[in-house]
C-alpha cells in the first residue's frame, strides 16, 4: 500500500509540474505587453521599464518560467540584492528562512500566486481566499442536490423499468445533460427569479453574502443560492439517475438478490439493505470526478447570477486581462482536480487490494 500510495503522490506532482507549465507558457505567448495591462492607458516608457525591472518581464521567458517556478514551490531560492526580482521581500513572501549561501537565500514559504494586475497590488491568494469559499459552497450544494435526487430517481427509474415513469425519467435526465449551464442558468434566472418572483421570493442576482444599504453590515442570503446549486447541480443530477439506474438493474440480476427475494424480503427491504448500497460504486466514483469539475463549471452559472465566486472573478480577470488571477485560479482548481482524483484512487486502492496490483 506505501508503495501505491507513492507513487501516486509522485504521479500527481508530476501532472500538477505539467499544468503549471502549460498554464504560463499558454498565457505569456498571448499576444499583449503585460507591464503595459498594469499601468493601463496613461503610462509612459519610463513607468513601462521599471514595471518590467520589477516583475522580471524583460528577462528571456525561460528565466521568466524559472522565476514563476521558485514562485510556486514551497522551497525557494531568492537573491538579497533588491533590484532583483527574487528579492525576499516582506510585502511580497511570507517566508521561513532556512539559511544563506553567498547573495542567495534558502527559504520555505506557501505558493506565491503574484500579484494582480487591475487591483492596485492586492495579491491573487487574496483574491482566491476571498472567492474560492463561495464557490466551494455553491459545488457542494449544487453535489449535494445531484447525489439525493440522482439517487432516488435513479432507484425509481429502474424500479418501474420501461414503464411511462422510466421514460419521463430518461427524457428529462437526457435534457439535463445536453442543455449547457450558461442557457439553464438564464431560463432558471428569468423564470424563477423574475416571472414567478412574486411566488418564489428568489431573485435573479446575488451572492452569498450580502451588504446593506448602509454598507455597515453583512448578512448571509442562503435564498440566493437555491438557483445556481440547481442549475449547477444539473448535469451531475442527470449522470447520476442513468448510473444508478444502470448500477442498479445489473444488482438486481446478481444471485444473493433472488435469494433475497426467495426468503420472503419485500422489494422495499432488497433495494433498501442489499442492492442500493452495491449499486453506489459507480455513482461515488462520477461525484468524485464531477466536485471537482464544477469548480471549472461554475464560471458561467456564478456570473449569469452574480455570485462572488471564483468563476465570477475569473471572468471579470478575462474582460480586464489580469492575466495573474486567471493563471492563478486556473490553478488553483486544476490541483484541487488533481488532489481529489489522487485520494479517491488511494481510497479505492485501500479498499480493494487488487487495483494496487493493475
Amino acid at each position: 500500500m506505501g508503495k501505491y500510495i507513492i507513487y501516486k503522490i509522485g504521479y500527481a506532482f508530476l501532472t500538477l509540474f505539467g499544468v503549471v507549465t502549460v498554464i504560463f507558457f499558454l498565457f505569456n505567448i498571448l499576444p499583449g505587453d503585460p507591464a503595459k495591462m498594469m499601468l493601463g492607458q496613461n503610462q509612459t516608457e519610463e513607468q513601462v521599464a521599471i514595471v518590467k525591472k520589477k516583475y522580471g518581464f524583460d528577462k528571456p521567458l525561460l528565466t521568466q518560467y524559472a522565476y514563476y517556478l521558485n514562485d510556486l514551490f514551497p522551497l525557494s531560492f531568492h537573491s538579497t540584492t533588491e533590484e532583483d526580482y527574487t528579492y525576499l521581500s516582506k510585502n511580497k513572501y511570507s517566508a521561513t528562512k532556512l539559511f544563506t549561501i553567498g547573495n542567495t537565500t534558502t527559504v520555505l514559504k506557501f505558493p506565491y500566486l503574484r500579484e494582480s494586475f487591475q487591483k492596485s497590488g492586492k495579491s491573487v491568494s487574496q483574491v482566491i481566499k476571498e472567492t474560492l469559499p463561495n464557490t466551494i459552497v455553491l459545488a457542494v450544494a449544487a453535489i449535494s442536490i445531484a447525489m439525493l435526487l440522482g439517487i432516488i430517481f435513479g432507484i425509481i427509474s429502474a424500479l418501474y423499468k420501461d414503464t411511462f415513469i422510466d421514460k419521463t425519467i430518461q427524457i428529462i435526465s437526457t435534457l439535463g445533460m445536453s442543455v449547457p449551464s450558461f442557457f439553464s442558468a438564464i431560463l432558471f434566472a428569468w423564470i424563477f427569479g423574475f416571472l414567478l418572483h412574486e411566488f418564489t421570493n428568489l431573485n435573479m442576482t446575488g451572492s452569498l453574502y450580502e451588504v446593506d444599504d448602509f454598507g455597515e453590515s453583512v448578512s448571509i442570503r442562503w435564498k440566493n443560492l437555491i438557483l445556481p446549486a440547481i442549475v449547477l447541480g444539473i448535469r451531475p443530477l442527470a449522470v447520476v439517475i442513468q448510473l444508478m439506474r444502470n448500477s442498479l438493474l445489473e444488482v438486481f440480476n446478481q444471485d444473493y438478490i433472488r435469494t433475497a427475494r426467495a426468503k420472503g424480503l419485500s422489494e422495499f427491504q432488497v433495494v433498501k439493505k442489499h442492492a442500493v448500497k452495491n449499486a453506489l460504486n459507480p455513482v461515488i466514483t462520477a461525484i468524485s470526478g464531477w466536485f471537482a469539475s464544477m469548480l471549472a463549471g461554475a464560471v458561467f452559472v456564478e456570473y449569469i447570477f452574480g455570485w462572488n465566486g471564483l468563476g465570477k472573478e475569473i471572468v471579470d480577470a478575462l474582460n480586464s486581462q489580469d492575466l495573474p488571477i486567471i493563471m492563478g485560479s486556473v490553478l488553483i482548481i486544476a490541483s484541487m482536480f488533481i488532489v481529489i482524483n489522487i485520494l479517491v484512487d488511494i481510497i479505492y486502492g485501500w479498499l480493494d487490494p487488487k487495483i494496487r496490483l493493475q
